[in-house]
């Protein structure tokens, strides 16, 4: 059982868990519909059956092995504008918690953990909810391999498969979640510049030269950066600076 967390100010004070769920993001804006989630609660799970992940896919985790959760975030301090400015105070949270046990950790645009040379760690789905021009809330779903060892998906990797070391899962969610609280309130004094290159300073072949397609089309080009909506810029061979959405690009390694 997870309970209640004494290393954070706001964040875990209030901690739903669930042995199994199809979805803890979808629990979690269920709860904020009903009115009965303050910020800061969080909605974990020991089974996750049709987790989600970026573009639609779902994410598949074994149970009791691994941590998947989602938090409930009301960033009415930004503007709309700096929406991805979550994703990155969030990666950069549990990226910096990683590095304590793993070395190259990178962020893979726009929210994949990756350890390169082993494959995918995690992954972030941030669903936030506006009202007009303003922000009501933002539901932040977290998947972490921690001590799975076999994998449907051949790109994944796990804690235990890199260290081959065996982790204690709560443990593991108590610094995790003081990470991104940490993270979060930096983002909170408006410190947006720092967090966005703390991203950009790992993320994922930025400023190495890549194949990626598009619409059918491969071509060769360098990560440069993201916007403030979060669209990937790659720099083309010809020096054009093309951004590109959720789907409209793939990496192709």
């Amino acid at each position: 059982m997870y309970k209640i967390l004494a290393n954070t100010i706001f964040l875990g004070k209030d901690v739903h868990f669930l042995p199994d769920c199809h979805s803890t993001n979808d629990i979690a804006l269920q709860m904020v519909r009903q009115g009965s989630a303050a910020e800061g609660t969080i909605v974990i799970c020991d089974h996750q059956i049709k987790g989600k992940g970026q573009r639609g896919n779902v994410w598949l985790s074994q149970a009791g092995l691994n941590l998947t959760f989602s938090l409930i975030l009301r960033p009415t301090f930004l503007d709309i504008t700096e929406q991805f400015s979550l994703n990155m105070c969030v990666s950069n949270g549990i990226k910096g918690l990683l590095e304590d046990y793993l070395t190259d950790v990178k962020v893979k645009w726009p929210n994949d953990i990756v350890v390169p040379g082993y494959g995918k760690i995690g992954g972030v789905l941030v669903e936030n909810t506006f009202s007009g021009s303003n922000w009501e809330y933002s539901i932040v779903g977290i998947g972490l391999n921690i001590n799975q060892k076999s994998f449907l998906y051949p790109k994944a990797t796990s804690m235990s498969l890199i260290t081959e070391n065996i982790f204690d899962l709560k443990e593991l969610f108590r610094l995790l979640i003081s990470r991104i609280e940490q993270s979060y309130l930096k983002l909170k004094r408006g410190k947006l510049k720092e967090i966005k290159n703390e991203y950009l300073n790992h993320l994922y072949l930025r400023n190495q030269k890549s194949q990626f397609q598009s619409d059918g089309e491969i071509f060769t080009g360098e990560i440069k950066g993201v916007t403030s909506f979060g669209k990937l810029q790659i720099e083309t061979e010809e020096g054009e600076l093309r951004l590109f959405d959720l789907k409209e690009v793939i990496f192709l390694e």
